[in-house]
């Protein structure tokens, strides 16, 4: 009783919402028609009950409210169930000749404004609603420890899931599938599908996202097979994502040469030297490249290194797990700036316009570092290094060299270009909070 009335007060705060918008744009429309458009018609508001009905029943397709995403999952089903409903109405309208009766530009700009202003809208929502824990979906946690405690914290700290942990009196089940012998597993089953009918498997391979796998049903067996693809080896999908780089790179590039040039005369200001530094990389095919960084070291570094590790040995050690120092001496008070916004990778631009590098991908490797690759330098070299990465927006200053290596891997295997949009997103964050290297 409880589900049913939660979302049915999510369907309808997203009406009310969507209704919102349809007066909003309208209203911007009409404002436009000040500066030179063509005047319009708002759309029928009786015909807009079937274009709302429409995208909620997408959306409800899409399960949005009858699971309880995160953010990102959320919104990219939003997005498709957006993108869904725009092109059924404007097939409507031009198969049915209609479209001279309507204002195409309105329902083009209404339904892109939602696109932008309705993940938002949802998140602000949810943070209001699910402040309240009795709105939470109480979720029970059994099985391996290591990964259910993992989950409990996520729990905790992402009040978007709208769940919190509950011994007793749960709604949903997760069951940390790690470690669990077969048959004690099949009981486990047995036992607690008589108790709800919310069960959560947590797989024990977890280098592989299962989000867009392909669940196939051998009937005449009982049994299921999950159908997985790596998309960066197709082809096709490398070049897409080329040309989907290529072209966000150009967009910016007359603001990163504007940046560049107030970046520079700073870096020549803070200390004597050149502007960039220039490093040899392995790219693509463990082929070399020269990888470019804006100078953040003193020019006499390596003498200042070796008077500071004799002062302090201990950072010997903290450099053979992280490959980097506490306090690294060498660094110029502006260099610590650049490196805390990320913005002494920004030369990297170039890179990726002479097709050396990637905007997202893998970090580039250092030459000296392809030994401890081990088995993993043909999955990483397999592709161009980025310029961004996961490793990049997933706490790169505490990470030790396997933790990087484990997220490049996982990046690599389970790529999409929805991930190389949140990571693009999560870097400009990243850039803004300052929390790039030290």
């Amino acid at each position: 009783m409880k589900r049913s009335i939660t979302n049915i007060a999510f369907v309808a705060i997203d009406a009310l919402f969507l209704t919102l918008m349809y007066y909003g744009v309208g209203w911007f429309r009409h404002f436009l028609e000040k500066l030179g458009l063509t005047a319009f018609t708002l759309y029928p508001k009786e015909d807009f009950v079937l274009v709302l009905a429409l995208i909620i029943l997408i959306l409800w397709y899409e399960r949005i409210y009858t699971y309880r995403f995160d953010f990102w999952e959320e919104t990219k089903r939003i997005l498709k169930a957006l993108c869904l409903a725009m092109v059924i109405v404007l097939s409507f309208l031009m198969l049915s000749r209609l479209d001279a009766a309507y204002s195409r530009s309105f329902i083009i700009l209404y339904f892109i404004s939602v696109m932008f202003c309705f993940p938002i809208f949802k998140r602000y929502i949810k943070k209001f609603l699910f402040h309240y824990l009795f709105l939470r979906k109480k979720v029970k946690i059994v099985g391996n420890e290591e990964q259910g405690q993992i989950l409990k914290e996520e729990l905790k700290n992402n009040w978007y899931l709208g769940m919190r942990y509950a011994h007793d009196g749960y709604e949903a089940l997760f069951i940390a599938t790690k470690g669990i012998p077969l048959e004690e597993l099949n009981q486990s089953l047995n036992d607690y599908m008589q108790e709800t009918k919310d069960i959560y498997l947590l797989p024990y391979i977890e280098k592989v996202n299962f989000t867009d796998a392909n669940m196939i049903e051998y009937f005449n067996i009982r049994t299921s097979v999950i159908h997985i693809e790596n998309e960066l080896l197709k082809p096709y999908n490398i070049i897409f994502k080329e040309i989907f780089e290529k072209t966000i790179t150009v967009f910016i590039l007359p603001f990163v040469v504007l940046l560049h040039g107030l970046i520079a005369w700073r870096v020549r200001l803070d200390s004597v030297g050149p502007v960039f530094f220039k490093q040899k990389r392995l790219g693509k095919g463990c082929i070399s490249f020269t990888c470019y960084k804006y100078r953040t070291m003193y020019e006499n570094a390596n003498q200042i290194l070796e008077r500071y590790l004799e002062e302090n040995p201990e950072e010997k050690a903290y450099y053979a797990q992280y490959h980097k120092y506490q306090n690294d001496p060498r660094i110029t008070p502006f260099g610590n700036f650049l490196r805390r916004t990320s913005l002494d990778e920004l030369p990297q631009i170039f890179n990726i316009l002479r097709g050396e590098m990637n905007l997202v991908g893998p970090r580039p490797y250092m030459l000296e570092e392809v030994s401890k690759l081990g088995n993993d330098v043909k999955t990483i070299m397999w592709v161009k290094p980025g310029l961004t990465g996961l490793w990049q927006v997933s706490g790169r200053n505490s990470l030790t060299f396997h933790s990087r290596k484990e997220l490049d891997i996982w990046y690599i295997e389970n790529w999409s270009l929805w991930t190389d949009f949140i990571i693009l997103l999560k870097t400009v964050k990243v850039v803004l909070d300052q929390k790039g290297a030290s």
